[in-house]
């Protein structure tokens, strides 16, 4: 009994670290049924896979919101959607021509040139 509740104590303060506002976590505490969904999910064998999954996310989230901020040809405000289509061709250049564009673009098109030399020269 000991053992049960301490596991499950366990679950529930590694589960309030990693997600604070979990449905899941809520679930586990109201039935005990949802205690062996929580079981399943947060193992440390998981723990990549969130990871994996939440930077894809954040790239998601990160262009969504450039593009919602930044992007001239999106209006958000109804005062801005009426004016149709706007010759603003310096402000989209400004748009496309961003920071890490301007960073690759004088680079070699290669990762790791090194590496790709050996294995395609026939030396």
């Amino acid at each position: 009994m000991f053992k049960l509740v301490h596991q499950r104590l366990f679950h529930i303060s590694v589960s309030l670290l990693l997600f604070p506002s979990s449905p899941l976590l809520f679930a586990s505490l109201a039935c005990p049924m949802a205690s062996s969904t929580v079981n399943r999910w947060l193992r440390p064998e998981v723990y990549p896979l969130f990871a994996a999954v939440g930077t894809a996310v954040g790239i998601c989230v990160m262009q969504l919101m450039r593009n919602i901020t930044t992007n001239p040809d999106v209006r958000v405000l109804k005062e801005n959607r009426t004016a149709g289509v706007l010759d603003n061709h310096a402000e989209g250049e400004k748009y496309a021509e961003h920071g890490l564009r301007k960073y690759v673009r004088n680079k070699a098109p290669q990762i790791m040139p090194s590496v790709n030399g050996f294995f395609s020269k026939p030396n």
